[in-house]
């Protein structure tokens, strides 16, 4: 028998997983979401996080913006980031080269994936962020995590000096897509997606060993960038796997990454506390970079949010979380 929530003792939790355009998914559901609810879809969260693209919508949620705008940037910017914003005939001759050139370097610029976010974050730090926000990230040169955390904590003193647009462009440079990201402080970061492609361990660990939040406390909202499903012959060789590795070895680090989550917070035989949304699809039918499906994705995610908004109501949208006050500032420059 599951325990009655007491609504009026609860902290919400958002985790947004990595996808690159799959990104549009997430933010789709969270615009949705939003059109019911009366301020941004951020202020009813304690603590957001999200890696590669999914940190780049928690940086954006956390910065104070509404998931619509985030979304408007995935329609807009997406083809462009993704050079696959020309015609037809010049997108297919592009990616002809660029799959040529991926033999041996990375497929695309991050120009103008940074000129986006500039765009959206101008010089912001993250000790102007609204919401607690945990970002995953790698650190390639010392072989170790590197998770970008607003000063919720009294020992966070460094990352909240960090501009917002390295977080993000550090949290979703994916190995062969983008280029890793070198920091203000000259740190090459790569993608989180490496250790943390669904960053609901990371999120409910935050809240449990540094935040001292209950356990029994915790209700955890976690998004998707779509599952594939793979079949595999029982010993399969290199050839059937290559194309199918990083796919596999995401879906592996997600439910590894459910399952500690699930058990932190409580059985789910005795309380519903993480509410997991997500959708299947065969594999290759929509590429992480493929910017021709931002249509059908942004109708999957609208479908989702509209199924699933009664049942989430209850849970994290009846009130706003209470405000957030970052630990530390970096002094305003007087005149």
């Amino acid at each position: 028998m599951r325990e009655a929530m007491d609504c009026s003792n609860k902290r919400r939790i958002l985790t947004i997983d990595g996808g690159g355009i799959l990104g549009t998914f997430p933010a789709a559901f969270l615009t949705c979401l939003e059109k019911q609810l009366e301020q941004p879809i951020g202020n009813y969260f304690d603590l957001i996080s999200g890696t590669s693209t999914g940190g780049i919508i928690a940086l954006g949620l956390g910065m104070g913006l509404k998931a619509a705008e985030i979304l408007q940037m995935y329609e807009e910017n997406g083809p462009e980031i993704f050079g696959q914003h020309k015609s037809t005939f010049q997108n297919f001759l592009a990616s002809k080269l660029r799959l040529m050139r991926w033999l041996y370097r990375r497929k695309y610029s991050s120009e103008k994936l940074r000129s986006t976010l500039v765009g959206l974050f101008d010089d912001k730090r993250l000790s102007d962020a609204k919401h607690r926000l945990v970002i995953p990230a790698w650190n390639p040169l010392t072989q170790s995590v590197y998770i970008y955390k607003t000063p919720h904590h009294s020992r966070f003193r460094t990352d909240y000096k960090s501009r917002i647009v390295d977080a993000a462009l550090a949290t979703s440079a994916a190995p062969t897509y983008f280029p890793q990201h070198e920091t203000e402080e000259s740190i090459g970061l790569m993608d989180g997606g490496i250790w943390a492609n669904n960053p609901i361990a990371v999120a409910v660990a935050e809240a449990i060993g540094v935040l001292k939040w209950p356990a029994n406390e915790l209700y955890v909202l976690s998004l998707g960038c779509l599952d594939e499903v793979h079949t595999l012959p029982k010993s399969a060789g290199i050839g059937p796997l290559a194309s199918k590795l990083v796919s596999l070895f995401m879906n592996g680090q997600s439910h590894g990454a459910m399952g500690i989550a699930k058990l932190l917070t409580g059985h789910e035989h005795e309380r519903n506390a993480i509410f997991r949304v997500n959708h299947t699809v065969t594999a290759g039918r929509y590429p992480m970079d493929g910017t021709s499906a931002i249509r059908d994705l942004k109708g999957l995610g609208y479908s989702f949010a509209r199924e699933q908004f009664p049942s989430l109501k209850p849970v994290f949208f009846t009130t706003p979380a209470e405000p957030f006050e970052p630990l530390y500032k970096i002094p305003e420059e007087t005149s």
